[in-house]
């Protein structure tokens, strides 16, 4: 790479770098209301669609109550084995259910399928009240967990989803917890997968479309009320890339299923994650002024894996920013420059750029031969 007296240098590439949170997408439509759809690989946003409007989630916000529950299974305050009683409360819910009785003890194994696979309000309710006392202390306990990990527009009024105005959530909040509860829980995770579960002889299949296509999609949670329409929170993952989508407010079963396949397939096959340095990787060199070392490396601290549209590649361009040369003494570690990212669609990237080597100063003598040769000479 060639160092220009300005202190600019250019990076000589192919294909440069995409920055910021959004990626500079191929513009598609959706049937949805709202949509929000992340490459949770490079955590790059492909489509945003009123993302951040509060609606009404549905049974997707069963979600929060599946976290709750598998934090503490997790920090061992709850174990698979145990059991939580069924009240009437639980027994009468309508909507979907598990179709627990009333007086049972039903073990948390059973709850979280009930919860999950066959999305029953019944089994919602007996873990709100075997955690929290009532259906209200616990719904108070997402609202305020959900704050503490991000999901600022999310307010929850029950375990279920169940109708009510003041219920609300947003399809980046949905993302959010998604994210949490994949990365959090990975010895939990894999039940959002499972086809089917049977309760007390009934039978009923997962309601996720998606988990029966060859698309990849391991989770997560279907939605449906007459006021929020027809929702799909999901993840799926190809090739190491995983990517969360969320939509809300559709007309159908028919049509979530289809306008979900569409854009989890359109999310993988429009977008690729592409390394372009890895960590500790040199960029450059700069010139040391009055030092032992004639240079020192400047280094990428971090990799820089980015997710962009396959087609807009050739638009990316990167650049180093540095003094140069530079003077004596010299840290390891100590920034020097910085990469700066840009491109179409993409907001401003910055990344530090370190020194990857320690540069001495010389010593008295050295330096007043290093002036006098700079005086008459010009060399650094």
């Amino acid at each position: 790479m060639k160092r220009l007296a300005n202190g600019i240098a250019i990076l000589a590439a192919t294909c440069l770098l995409a920055g910021g949170t959004y990626a500079a997408a191929e513009e598609i439509e959706t049937v949805a209301k709202q949509a929000y759809i992340i490459d949770l690989t490079t955590h790059t946003v492909l489509l945003e669609k009123s993302a951040d409007e509060r609606m009404p989630p549905a049974s997707m916000s069963k979600l929060m109550t599946v976290y709750l529950l598998f934090e503490r299974l997790k920090k061992g305050a709850l174990k698979m084995e145990d059991t939580f009683a069924v009240s009437e409360n639980a027994w009468r819910k309508g909507g979907s259910k598990m179709f627990v009785k009333i007086g049972d003890r039903i073990s948390i194994h059973d709850l979280l399928r009930g919860i999950i696979v066959q999305s029953g309000n019944d089994a919602c309710i007996v873990v709100a009240e075997g955690i929290a006392g009532t259906e209200d202390a616990f719904a108070d306990q997402m609202t305020r967990r959900g704050k503490e990990l991000g999901l600022t527009n999310s307010t929850f009024r029950n375990s279920t989803g169940w109708p009510d105005p003041d219920h609300r959530m947003t399809a980046h909040d949905l993302a959010i917890l998604s994210q949490r509860l994949i990365e959090d829980f990975p010895e939990y995770y894999p039940i959002f997968k499972e086809i089917d579960f049977t309760y007390n002889g009934i039978k009923q299949g997962n309601r996720n479309p998606l988990l029966y296509q060859n698309l990849g999609a391991d989770g997560l949670k279907t939605g449906h009320t007459e006021n929020a329409g027809y929702g799909l929170t999901a993840s799926a993952v190809r090739d190491g890339r995983r990517i969360v989508m969320v939509l809300n407010g559709m007309t159908s079963m028919k049509e979530r299923s289809q306008e979900s396949a569409r854009l989890i397939d359109w999310a993988f096959r429009t977008f690729d994650a592409y390394t372009f340095f890895k960590k500790g990787e040199e960029i450059t060199k700069a010139d040391v002024w009055l030092g032992v070392e004639k240079e020192v490396p400047l280094l990428i601290p971090q990799e820089l894996r980015l997710t962009l549209s396959r087609a807009a590649r050739a638009g990316f361009a990167a650049k180093v920013k540095m003094k140069n040369p530079v003077a004596a003494p010299i840290a390891k570690g100590a920034q020097l420059g910085t990469l700066i990212v840009t491109a179409p669609g993409f907001k401003t990237m910055e990344i530090p750029l370190i020194a990857g080597a320690d540069a001495h100063q010389l010593g008295f003598m050295g330096r007043i031969g290093a002036a006098i040769n700079h005086v008459i000479w010009g060399s650094s």
